[in-house]
């Protein structure tokens, strides 16, 4: 079993295709082919299943790909840690998909110009597979929404912001200053999906205030929620950084009395060695005025 092999497998396994995993890893697609087959091999049990122009993990392959995980993460770490210099290496950042377009590019831009040299690789994800990634040291640290990540991982929150009712700008209630919940307990809403935390947190308000939504449509990026409201397709609750650059078509309001709010933490494995340039990504991440209590 050698380290390519199973970087060639994990490499598979994320893009569920032989030919652009080969194009990733900068070899040809017949050479990854063999080099996987090698190691099913050692194994003596197949771990993809051919379909088409595409594969799928066998169930020894789901197995079989979180001990690659873990073992190329942990090579990383090893590399990193006889390195560790304090502008130089590889920090693997995750974000939940309601923070990474909002968040990260003013975080990750102010921190390329302190450290040119240092490579960042971004991953945007779920909280529950950011924890699962956390947990096998797949990435270094990561942008969250929720303190529930397990006991191995440390949550640190960086502000708090609120969550805002988004409705079509020729929606009736649109030219109030404000909203009332009340006014849209029977409008539909256009959600999230329900692995987004996001989701859990609007439903989880609503339902304090004795509403509950339904739901007309649910999507994976607030992008789409957007679109869908400017459409006319319903009404959600985004939180304030989504409005920030603005979105023509949509109206955002404040929701009357306590507003519903969330927290944005920076989580990291407990047990994960910080190197040098962890420290100082951590560091520039506190000092910048994105990270601010709002």
């Amino acid at each position: 079993m050698e380290m390519h092999q199973l970087r060639y497998f994990a490499k598979v396994a994320e893009l569920g295709n032989v030919t652009r995993a080969a194009e990733a890893c900068g070899v040809s697609q017949p050479s990854l082919s063999q080099q996987v087959a090698k190691l099913e091999r050692e194994l003596g049990l197949p771990l993809l299943e051919r379909l088409g122009r595409g594969v799928r993990l066998t169930a020894a392959g789901t197995v079989f790909r979180e001990y690659a995980a873990q073992i190329l993460a942990l090579a990383e770490q090893a590399r990193t840690r006889v390195a560790d210099e304090p502008d130089r290496g590889k920090l693997t950042v995750a974000a939940i998909p309601t923070v990474a377009p909002y968040f990260l590019p003013g975080v990750l831009t102010a921190f390329a110009v302190e450290c040119p040299h240092a490579t960042l690789d971004i991953v945007e994800e779920t909280t529950g597979r950011i924890a699962q990634m956390i947990a096998v040291g797949e990435v270094d640290l990561a942008f969250v929404a929720s303190g529930e990540l397990g006991d191995s991982v440390h949550v640190e929150p960086l502000f708090t912001e609120e969550l805002l009712a988004v409705l079509p700008e020729a929606h009736p209630l649109a030219a109030a200053p404000k909203v009332s919940l009340k006014d849209l307990a029977e409008t539909r809403f256009v959600l999230l999906n329900e692995a987004h935390c996001l989701t859990g947190n609007a439903v989880s308000f609503c339902t304090r205030h004795a509403v509950t939504p339904i739901a007309t449509a649910r999507t994976h990026q607030i992008a789409t929620v957007l679109e869908l409201v400017r459409l006319g397709h319903g009404v959600s609750l985004v939180p304030a950084m989504a409005a920030a650059g603005g979105h023509p078509g949509c109206a955002f309001r404040p929701l009357r009395g306590v507003p519903p709010v969330r927290t944005v933490s920076v989580a990291w494995g407990k047990t994960r060695y910080k190197t040098r340039l962890f420290n100082r990504f951590l560091a520039a991440l506190k000092r910048n005025p994105a990270s601010q209590e709002r």
